[in-house]
């Protein structure tokens, strides 16, 4: 598993980005999350080694997981990553994005119905931006889907979504001041995935944490292995 940010910072555009964590981090270090630079990793994918080959090792590639890849100040520094996303198709990468409504200004004239080695992931929180950015996504060409409901802030159906898309991951928001989440609100998704043998992940538990009515406090630490523990996950069954 590799990592690629080729630019850092961001903006808070989205319900899910009261308590984001990279804002929340930047502002420990007295960094300017608001201000979009390119990263010294802007080329990391075909930066080579003395023998010839390849610094980033194949395999799956965690793409802008520090800011947006469809962020607007990129848009002059995109198309070179997608050249040299095309250069290494060995690797697949994946990237995260609140700004599905972007997406079609944002990709390379060679796109069609997209790279085989592109997954995108429809980032939504609650149930008005998961019915107007999954009904974007729904309809856009692209080869791998993924929808992550991070933090999930309330009871969200997507069924009518769920076509195509490989893999729904839910988790809790992280904050002393995190807004809850309720387990019911977890495996209603989780019914809805299996109904639609579309693979389900639940990541995290978050700070606080609802199950059978009672509250929970829960450390950072422990937010994905408590999630772990509730043993839920679905794997969608191959198709025959």
């Amino acid at each position: 598993m590799g990592m690629w940010n080729p630019w850092r910072g961001c903006r808070k555009c989205s319900d899910g980005c009261l308590h984001c964590y990279i804002h929340k981090g930047d502002a420990k270090r007295n960094i300017n999350t608001n201000e979009i630079i390119k990263t010294k990793d802007f080329k990391k994918p075909i930066e080579k080694l003395k023998n010839g080959k390849f610094k980033m090792k194949s395999g799956m590639v965690y793409l802008c997981f520090s800011t947006d890849f469809l962020i607007e100040e990129a848009d002059e520094w995109r198309e070179e990553c997608w050249k040299m996303i095309k250069m290494r198709p060995d690797c697949t990468f994946l990237f995260l994005t609140k700004r599905i409504d972007r997406f079609m200004k944002c990709i390379p004239s060679d796109w069609e119905d997209g790279y085989d080695n592109v997954v995108v992931c429809c980032t939504v929180e609650n149930r008005k931006n998961a019915d107007y950015k999954l009904s974007i996504f729904k309809s856009l060409p692209i080869k791998h889907k993924c929808i992550t409901i991070q933090p999930l802030l309330e009871p969200i159906d997507i069924r009518k979504y769920l076509d195509k898309i490989e893999l729904v991951v839910v988790g809790g928001e992280s904050d002393s001041n995190a807004r809850p989440l309720d387990f019911d609100w977890v495996l209603s998704l989780r019914k809805q995935c299996i109904e639609a043998n579309v693979s389900f992940e639940f990541r995290q538990c978050g700070t606080h944490f609802i199950k059978d009515g009672k509250q929970y406090r829960i450390k950072t630490k422990d937010f994905m292995k408590q999630a772990k523990l509730s043993n839920i996950d679905y794997k969608r069954r191959d198709k025959k």
